[in-house]
């Protein structure tokens, strides 16, 4: 039996970012973006999930339930928490997370949403 590889997209919920740094940027734009890193990778073979995180507070459990509930072999963690500096601690916790609830999982991170299917495949 082939399984495909199942990989997670953990990133800011577009509602809640703050787009004062991104000028253009709508939470529409992000949406769309998101979904069709979602879909590329999909369509590339593997089995891809987006994983939203509405703030720092819930972050870390938010994370940590969706990988104790579920396998994933590659955890992406995305730009918008990995690049700005006041999520800094958000970042730290997540890579944690990870690290805690999914030992056997490959991480990689984009730089932007247009870069997730490279960042995946040097890793899963």
């Amino acid at each position: 039996m082939n399984t495909k590889t199942r990989v997670i997209l953990i990133g800011w919920n577009p509602m809640v970012v703050d787009y004062s740094k991104w000028p253009g940027l709508t939470p529409e734009k992000l949406t769309a973006a998101l979904e069709a890193d979602r879909s590329n990778l999909n369509d590339l073979g593997y089995d891809a999930n987006l994983l939203f995180i509405d703030d720092a507070e819930t972050a870390f459990d938010v994370v940590k339930e969706k990988l104790n509930q579920e396998n994933y072999d590659c955890v992406l963690i995305g730009a918008g928490v990995r690049t700005v500096d006041e999520h800094f601690i958000v970042f730290e916790r997540l890579v944690n997370a990870v690290h805690e609830t999914a030992p056997n999982a490959k991480i990689c991170f984009n730089t932007n949403p247009s870069d997730t299917a490279e960042a995946v495949q040097r890793w899963a």
